[in-house]
Parts: structure tokens; sequence; C-alpha cells
């Protein structure tokens, strides 16, 4: 997934760690994409448990564009789609 495509679906988007996490848990989400230079011990609770419940995780090269793709002035660590 790239970034245009979280900036095309910035309607249905969850942004950040905690909600990405409560979203996933409640199956509202078709995907996810984590930023590569995010803090690890962060995106690795979001990659693990999008692997545990079969939802496509994608990685992007920085947190700094994810947030810009999502309209935000502050980078993303995480962002999930929602279905």
């Amino acid at each position: 997934m790239s970034y245009e495509k979280v900036a095309q679906v910035k309607s249905r988007i969850v942004i950040g760690t905690k909600q990405t996490l409560k979203a996933m848990k409640n199956g509202e989400i078709s995907e996810v994409v984590v930023a590569d230079d995010a803090d690890r011990q962060i995106t690795q609770k979001v990659a693990s448990l999008a692997d545990e419940l079969g939802i496509p995780c994608q990685r992007v090269d920085s947190m700094k564009k994810l947030g810009a793709a999502c309209g935000i002035e502050v980078g993303a660590s995480t962002v999930a789609i929602r279905r």
C-alpha cells in the first residue's frame, strides 16, 4: 500500500497505535500500515495482532510522510483502514 492509497481513503482511516489496536480487536479493520522508522516496540504490537487476525499489514518508510498522507502535521507510526 502506498501513501496515495491512505490519502484516498482519509474518511475511513484510524490514526495511531492505541486506536488501531482497539479497532482491530473490534473487527473494524481491513488493512494496516506501519511506518518503518517508528519505534519497533510500539509497532510490533500492531504487526503481531494483524498477523494473528489475518489482517494485511503494509510497511512504509516514513512516519512523517504517512502522517502527511493522513492529513495531519505530525508523523503517524500506524494507520488502519476501516472496512
